[in-house]
């Protein structure tokens, strides 16, 4: 499979990659109602065989729980994929999230995934929200100290603009921006792509399928029948009007596939 270097990384990785959010399961703030971790593994294994070679996960998905599962799968895996995962989205005793990036945070949060996942090193640590932004710079630092002290091996962002971008980059190279981008969200176009284009920054998308939108298989129904600890029973592109546009574009974009291969 067709591999390209990932920023200023030494990371050859296939233009695919597992995405570890959902196999977090339900019951937190953001999760894809209940999953089952054996599935989660078996699709995990059929990924890797397929030859994709690397995993996106986060420290909050599943609070924890999927960081535990990618671990679990990869036990015992000969020619282990990379492991990327996110610090900065912490939870208290009640499942409630908030945004830190304080540099004491992130330590803890590195070490708490190092033991989660079952690995002396993380191959990409990523800053999962700007969030507070008026901390970037104490999280920034502290994620350069992580890869001087062999914790981490690259270090990158998620969700940030390219304003922020150029402020970190004061402090630490950025290995790679991880935005959202699909046919529905395109925002990145006008602003960080270009920046991450001109800047050296690697480019790994979430979402691309915008959760499901575009796969051909949602429809209304199925989205009613989305259990209530599913994140999008309560979002925007979930709901009207923006459902009926989204389920247009995915049956268009479907015929213009099909007509690509006539």
């Amino acid at each position: 499979m067709q591999k390209k270097r990932l920023g200023n990384s030494d990371l050859e990785i296939t233009p695919t990659g597992v995405g570890a959010w959902a196999i977090g399961g339900g019951g937190w703030k953001f999760g894809w109602g209940p999953q089952d971790d054996s599935e989660s593994i078996a699709a995990i294994h059929a990924a890797l065989d397929a030859g994709w070679n690397w995993i996106d996960t986060a420290a909050v998905y599943g609070l924890g729980h999927s960081e535990e599962i990618v671990a679990k799968a990869l036990e015992g895996r000969p020619n282990r994929p990379y492991v990327f995962t996110k610090c900065e989205r912490v939870w208290n005793e009640k499942g409630e999230i908030n945004g830190v990036l304080k540099a004491d945070s992130i330590r803890r949060e590195c070490e708490a995934s190092l033991r989660r996942l079952k690995v002396d090193t993380i191959d990409l640590y990523q800053i999962h929200w700007p969030e507070p932004d008026a901390d970037i710079e104490e999280g920034w630092t502290a994620m350069a100290e992580l890869q001087q002290a062999g914790k981490v091996r690259w270090i990158g962002v998620s969700n940030f603009t390219a304003a922020q971008m150029r402020r970190a980059r004061t402090i630490a190279p950025i290995t790679s921006l991880q935005p959202p981008y699909s046919a529905i969200s395109p925002e990145i176009e006008s602003d960080q792509l270009p920046y991450c284009r001109e800047s050296n920054v690697g480019v790994i998308v979430y979402s691309p399928m915008k959760s499901g939108l575009l796969t051909g298989k949602m429809t209304r129904e199925r989205v009613a029948a989305l259990p209530d600890d599913d994140f999008r029973k309560r979002a925007l592109n979930f709901q009207e009007p923006y459902l009926s546009r989204n389920l247009l574009l995915a049956d268009l974009l479907a015929a213009i596939g099909a007509r690509s291969e006539e």
